[in-house]
């Protein structure tokens, strides 16, 4: 997208297919296709949804409805179209002809968010690389159609000068990317590896984008995450520790959001991310509760979780954002019968955040050995890490030692 000071904003017309297949209402998916609009900075003008049984091969609409779009951003003056699904090279070149508009999709999209909010180094590898990788498919043709205009959608990043470079340059720049991916993802697990030997149990919060995770994080240990209420406002994960009543300690891990249709350049490209959840002790899962579309968000999570192979995990799932309903309103959803725990929460206030706790402590519990026993002073280290990564329950210094009661995790517990 340009930027919304310095440049004239891309004003389109979103488009979609409706089709006896589809699983989410087009009109709910257009919806939330304008949020991503509004979040890379874009103008929305109308939308045009056509019942098909399937997307045209050749232009993804009708031809009587691309006239009716070329009409309608004639009317409205619209300098450009996106379209809700990931269009074929073909597709968007016959379609960016046929209207004489720039044709985007909802792939390059996300794919422009991601290359607005990607701070870290980590991030802007996974999002040049899904974007490469995207566009090495569309060599032929897709330059014409982004350079209808100077800016926009689709010209972030990397994007401007790797379309004229050569498919073999990008995909030697997609190789070196890929390495120093690999560099990354050692250095993770080389942390994760030091947070395993720490013994403290890691919780992974994960759902829908805008469900209010980051803040939640916010609320609870005060990390300072950007928090928008914007779809993908922070890519990068971010761990910090929480401590609950009673001592035991908890490492909360911030993911990026899921979304329906996620690009599946990017599901690869943020793997190592992703994979924070398959490493974690528990999911915590975020629901917007004041979103209509609570449920299908909710199993948009959960098929992304099996596909990163999260399996067989404690699932707390947070009704979140309770105080945007009005009162006497259960919200969208009621329930998660996948979830070990359901809590109805407002990580804004820190409504239920406490019932949380009680909750993440009880179901933590269940992996902690009771210890107790008295241990000699010359075994203070012992104590000490007791009560880093432990639950104390009872302690007081008597003649022979440190009397400890206490859980602890099964991990240390060779150690103490």
């Amino acid at each position: 997208m340009t930027d919304k000071g310095s440049e004239q904003r891309d004003r389109v017309i979103l488009i979609g297919v409706r089709t006896p297949q589809s699983e989410v209402d087009e009109q709910d998916s257009l919806e939330e296709l304008a949020s991503l609009a509004d979040t890379a900075g874009a103008e929305v003008l109308g939308m045009v949804i056509q019942n098909l049984e399937n997307p045209e091969p050749g232009t993804y609409i009708g031809r009587g409805k691309i006239e009716e779009v070329k009409a309608l951003a004639q009317e409205l003056e619209a300098n450009g179209v996106i379209a809700d699904d990931e269009l074929s090279p073909a597709q968007m070149r016959n379609l960016s002809d046929a209207l004489d508009l720039k044709v985007m999709d909802r792939t390059l999209l996300i794919l422009d968010i991601f290359a607005q909010r990607a701070t870290s180094s980590e991030g802007k590898i996974q999002v040049e690389m899904a974007q490469l990788k995207y566009r090495m498919t569309r060599l032929s043709g897709i330059g014409t159609q982004l350079s209808r205009l100077g800016g926009g959608i689709g010209t972030r990043g990397p994007g401007e000068k790797k379309l004229e470079t050569d498919r073999r340059l990008i995909q030697r720049r997609i190789t070196q990317l890929r390495r120093e991916l690999e560099d990354v993802r050692r250095h993770r697990e080389l942390l994760r590896g030091h947070r395993g030997e720490g013994a403290a149990p890691v919780a992974a919060i994960v759902g829908y984008t805008n469900a209010g995770k980051s803040t939640l994080l916010n609320t609870l240990t005060g990390a300072g995450v950007l928090a928008e209420n914007k779809l993908f406002a922070t890519l990068d994960p971010v761990t910090r520790l929480l401590e609950l009543d009673g001592g035991q300690k908890v490492l909360l891990t911030d993911t990026v959001g899921f979304i329906r249709k996620l690009p599946h350049h990017l599901v690869e490209a943020f793997g190592s991310t992703l994979e924070e959840a398959k490493y974690a002790d528990v999911i915590i899962h975020v629901v917007d509760a004041s979103n209509p579309q609570a449920e299908s968000q909710m199993e948009t999570v959960y098929d992304t979780l099996r596909q990163l192979g999260v399996m067989g995990k404690p699932v707390i799932t947070l009704l979140n954002k309770t105080d945007c309903l009005d009162d006497g309103m259960t919200g969208n959803v009621t329930g998660d019968r996948r979830a070990d725990a359901v809590v109805r929460i407002s990580a804004k206030t820190g409504a239920g955040l406490d019932a949380f706790e009680r909750v993440l402590q009880d179901i933590l519990t269940r992996d902690l050995i009771l210890v107790e026993r008295t241990y000699g002073y010359q075994d203070g280290g012992k104590v000490q890490l007791i009560r880093t990564y432990g639950q104390i329950l009872e302690s007081k210094y008597e003649p022979d030692g440190i009397y400890v009661k206490a859980y602890v995790p099964k991990k240390i517990y060779g150690s103490i």
